[in-house]
């Protein structure tokens, strides 16, 4: 079943979860996002179902080459999760009620918390390519809010508060495990913009002046949906070119992904951790 402008967005969310249900009927405790080049944390994951994105009704299409396009349902680290194998992005065309919708999927097979991951460039002039930033607070510069529209009262209420998108408890469990691990770690502020085309000089010195740490193009708005829905979130970027004065220059697809391929173990690392830890 594909879209149908008669059907409700309640009901297409409806749809999705009694496809994923009827193939997988256990609860799942946590939602994992993975970002370009970053979707070797897959291989940890004891499989237990793998789902094409064009099979579940209403799910949009991966478009970016990096992304396979796959749901995966399995055991990681002895609990059950469900992971994206390659995310949606607001410059692919969809609107941003269709890139978050797998969160509300999601939250429907029963995930108690939402694990996001992206490639980042490097505002902060301390930051390197191959190192990570655990994100603890957002700027968000999208023209379009996830939220606009309607309200899904079901699933939450009109005025989220947003002022810790991201749990901090679980930021300081993820220092924490990167400090044990002796992994080099950040945290800070991610700034989101629509993309695909990458910044200006002048736009990335805006940028760093504003606050920011480190600038992609997702992420936040499947943070601000997660936590419409009262969902902890955790967040984690590869930073995989940077963006602060005489470290700017031209910036290949290829480039990126072998900085994300640099970041992606420690990463990986620092989720399996994380879900390790969590409600034992």
């Amino acid at each position: 079943m594909r879209e149908e402008a008669n059907i409700s967005y309640e009901d297409k969310i409806d749809y999705a979860f009694e496809y994923i249900h009827q193939l997988y009927d256990q609860p799942l405790q946590f939602g994992i996002i993975l970002g370009t080049g970053l979707g070797q944390l897959i291989n940890n994951i004891e499989i237990k179902l793998e789902i094409p994105y064009e099979e579940i009704p209403f799910f949009p299409i991966s478009t970016v080459e990096s992304h396979k396009g796959k749901l995966i349902v399995g055991q990681l680290s002895g609990k059950s999760v469900v992971a994206m194998q390659g995310r949606f992005h607001y410059y692919e065309g969809y609107s941003m009620k269709e890139v978050t919708f797998p969160v509300r999927v999601m939250k429907k097979l029963g995930i108690q918390y939402l694990f996001v991951s992206n490639a980042a460039g490097g505002l902060n002039p301390e930051y390197e390519i191959g190192d990570l930033m655990i994100i603890n607070d957002h700027i968000d510069l999208f023209p379009e809010n996830p939220l606009r529209g309607k309200n899904l009262n079901q699933y939450g209420v009109r005025f989220p508060d947003m002022s810790e998108p991201y749990d901090l408890s679980l930021v300081e469990k993820g220092l924490q495990i990167a400090k044990d691990n002796k992994l080099k770690i950040h945290q800070g502020v991610y700034a989101a913009v629509q993309g695909p085309n990458l910044e200006t000089k002048a736009e990335y010195k805006y940028l760093r002046t504003i606050g920011g740490d480190a600038i992609g193009m997702s992420t936040i708005p499947e943070v601000i949906v997660a936590r419409h829905m009262e969902v902890p979130v955790f967040a984690i970027s590869a930073i995989t070119d940077l963006c602060y004065p005489g470290k700017i220059k031209k910036v290949k697809l290829e480039e990126v992904l072998a900085g994300a391929a640099k970041a992606e173990p420690g990463m990986s690392l620092i989720i399996r951790e994380l879900v390790r830890e969590i409600n034992n």
